[in-house]
């Protein structure tokens, strides 16, 4: 066979490049529904390449092959697109970060780009290394983050035992996320860039946005934004002008809860005084090509397909589960055994004046039902019962329709105790820190009706009164074993 010679890839490949941008380009002008349930999958190349199949298909491979060496050189070198091997790159994954770059920069002018992730947690170790490497022009240098206390608990154990205890970085806590001299006392010329989750879980922390990202640019420091519970549904940072957003897909993008995912989503030359210049040109491809590709922590190609087919009905799933949460948020707040109630949405809430300036479904005003702005505040929401933690386990215990368990962003509700679970590592201290209390029950309102949910609140909130429940548990029911167990009789 005649050698082709590399640059007859290259060209092919800038040819690829260009039909796909365009296409992409093309995309970008549709609605958010159409975007999520199309993506950047075309008609042509279901047709030319996919057996004309109308969903993407999962490409269940390790690597790929080349019809020679100078194809090789071309693909491994990056001159060309490329899957080579799926640890960095596999056209499932390619479709899923596709979506997800779009409908992160849905409604802004800006270029967007995605690198998918095996997990929430490995979306914020992507995101956040990159900047806290050793500048070699200031090898002695102590370098820190600024970053709010009120996270989930995982990024808690990261930011503070992996970054601070084991790296010797460190990570300045902003307590009250409101208050923008308090970010601004926090900055100095060490500072790598500024972290904030909003809304927060499961304390519902919010801060300004556009005060936050206008300080931190004024730096020439980056700002990083984990949107897990608001989803570009309802919140877009990048359009804001924040520099890189992270999703935990387990979560609200994926309700289904079949598989586990993450993602960095970054907007092109993003803002940064350290690190080289490709990666402030294009962060998220910049780290799913070097970083990540020497790390390992990209997503799988049927986790990327699970999460694409999860997200097509985003827009109106999250708008459900917000107006379910609304009435059981309502409900809660007059309840006599409930002290205290975090949810943006109520007008009782410190927050809800700044939230209400941030969190808009998307798309409402071109939506028929609708056909105006709407406020909506996410599926996730926490209350106080009144009493100590032994009362709160109590009314935990009492749950017969919502499930106890640590997820959140089901289609199925789910509720918590964070003290006891998500946030038990960071410790009395830590969770004092970020409003935590040991009678704090987390809630994330699914897709059942809000009204059989009520009802199950009501019972469980009803042993309180003295009443018992009715269990329709089996037998025994100890954790794991219990099915075994039963078989076993």
């Amino acid at each position: 066979m005649e050698p082709k010679g590399v640059n007859f890839y290259v060209e092919a490949g800038k040819r690829a490049a260009k039909w796909h941008k365009e296409y992409i380009s093309g995309m970008k002008k549709c609605r958010f529904d159409t975007i999520a349930v199309h993506g950047i999958y075309s008609m042509q190349e279901a047709l030319d390449f996919n057996q004309g199949s109308i969903i993407e298909p999962i490409y269940m491979s390790s690597s790929q092959a080349y019809r020679d060496s100078d194809e090789m050189e071309a693909a491994l070198s990056y001159q060309i697109p490329t899957w080579c091997y799926s640890r960095i790159a596999n056209p499932s994954m390619y479709y899923f970060e596709g979506a997800m770059a779009l409908l992160e920069g849905y409604g802004a002018d800006i270029e967007t780009s995605c690198c998918a992730t095996s997990s929430g947690m490995a979306a914020i170790a992507s995101a956040v290394d990159p900047f806290l490497c050793v500048d070699p022009k200031k090898p002695n240098q102590k370098m820190n983050f600024v970053a709010t206390c009120q996270v989930y608990g995982g990024t808690f154990q990261q930011f503070g035992v992996r970054k601070e205890q084991e790296k010797n970085i460190e990570w300045r806590k902003v307590i009250n996320s409101n208050d923008i001299n308090e970010w601004a006392s926090k900055i100095d010329e060490n500072t790598r860039f500024i972290y904030g989750e909003m809304p927060s879980n499961p304390s519902q922390a919010f801060f300004d946005l556009k005060k936050v990202i206008e300080l931190a640019h004024s730096h020439g420091i980056p700002v990083i934004v984990d949107s897990t519970v608001a989803t570009p549904a309802l919140l877009r940072p990048l359009a804001l002008g924040a520099d890189i957003v992270i999703q935990s897909v387990t979560k609200t993008l994926t309700s289904s809860g079949m598989g586990i995912s993450g993602a960095v989503i970054s907007r092109k030359n993003l803002t940064s005084r350290f690190g080289p210049d490709e990666m402030k040109a294009d962060f998220a491809t910049y780290i799913k090509l070097l970083p990540n590709r020497d790390n390992g922590p990209n997503i799988s190609p049927m986790n990327a397909m699970l999460s694409l087919s999860d997200m097509r009905t985003l827009r109106s799933k999250v708008d459900m589960m917000s107006c379910s949460t609304m009435k059981i948020a309502k409900y809660l707040e007059q309840h006599k055994h409930i002290s205290q109630v975090d949810y943006l949405g109520l007008e009782s809430h410190p927050l809800h004046e700044l939230a209400s300036k941030y969190l808009w479904l998307v798309d409402a005003e071109y939506d028929e039902m609708y056909g105006k702005p709407v406020n909506r505040y996410g599926h996730l929401m926490s209350f106080h019962v009144k009493g100590d933690a032994m009362q709160t386990r109590k009314v935990f215990d009492g749950l017969q329709r919502i499930w106890r368990a640590t997820d959140l962003g089901r289609i199925k509700s789910v509720a918590t105790i964070p003290a006891i679970s998500t946030h038990s590592q960071q410790g009395e201290e830590g969770r004092k820190l970020a409003g935590i209390p040991s009678n704090l029950i987390r809630l994330c309102v699914g897709g059942e009706h809000p009204d059989d949910i009520i009802a199950d609140l009501d019972q469980a909130l009803s042993t309180l009164d003295g009443k018992q429940i009715n269990s329709t548990s089996p037998e025994y029911s100890a954790g794991g074993a219990s099915s075994a167990s039963l078989r076993n009789k």
